[in-house]
């Protein structure tokens, strides 16, 4: 027979897969889809859920207390609307802020419910500097420690210069304060070095008052020269001797990279 009049056999249905190659089944679509919601992490209303849940814990009437403003502040903008002789628009309206200034009670008192927490735990001044904005280098390590009374001081550099945040008894930590300054002040001579001793003490200022204290700060650099003052005190922490005939105390910072205020 010629092949031109040969017949092709059709494909046997046996051979043919059943879906095609490559394609995901729907189990593990669904593992698929859960992997992608555990990397995105707790959505908005479930964030919302667990500070309120970490709030109440300390505070125990929050929840009457945001209720309480939200009806004020919808009452507030519900009379407005009946003088003006629309009610339903001051409604509209008032739903949204009522519900703003809830949120914002929350937020205030759940970050004051932070620090109860952290306040009589050791490394709670360094944990307060991390709810500082930008604009400011925070070292996560202590920059000194007393091995005997586990006293603490955390450093933080910003344009109002150098500010040691201490932990422990306001007396106790002046001598560690003192020790601090002198090994980093001369190589910042011409850089202010603030101290704010934390605690419920006398003289101390408490955790949650700690970032609006450092904010009120002068501001005295540039944010040029606060990454140059973040170098200087960072070779610090190398422990680099000291080339014999060198005066520590006549060193001077680079007018070069000190150039911008």
């Amino acid at each position: 027979m010629s092949p031109s009049h040969a017949k092709s056999r059709p494909a046997s249905r046996s051979s043919s897969p059943g879906k095609p190659a490559g394609k995901p089944t729907r189990a593990q679509k669904r593992e698929e889809k859960k992997r992608r919601k555990a990397g995105k992490g707790p959505g908005f209303l479930s964030q919302i859920k667990q500070v309120f849940q970490m709030t109440r814990k300390v505070e125990p009437n929050i929840g009457w207390w945001m209720l309480l403003l939200g009806l004020g502040v919808l009452l507030v903008f519900l009379l407005i609307g009946v003088l003006l002789g629309n009610w339903i628009t001051g409604l509209l309206i008032g739903l949204p802020f009522a519900a703003l200034a809830a949120s914002f009670l929350l937020s205030r008192r759940a970050e004051r419910a932070a620090f109860a927490r952290i306040e009589d735990q050791p490394g709670a001044a360094g944990a307060a500097l991390s709810a500082l904005r930008r604009g400011w280098i925070v070292e996560e390590q202590p920059a000194a420690m007393d091995p005997r009374t586990r006293d603490l001081i955390f450093r933080a550099i910003g344009r109002p210069g150098v500010v040691l945040v201490t932990e422990g008894p306001a007396g106790r930590v002046d001598k560690l304060v003192s020790k601090e300054r002198r090994r980093i002040g001369p190589v910042i001579p011409n850089v202010p070095i603030h101290v704010i001793k934390t605690g419920k003490g006398e003289g101390q200022v408490p955790l949650r008052e700690l970032s609006q204290r450092m904010r009120k700060l002068e501001k005295k650099l540039t944010q040029q020269e606060v990454q140059t003052v973040h170098k200087r005190i960072t070779t610090l922490g190398n422990r680099l001797p000291i080339p014999k005939g060198v005066d520590p105390m006549r060193a001077r910072p680079d007018r070069k990279s000190m150039r911008g205020r």
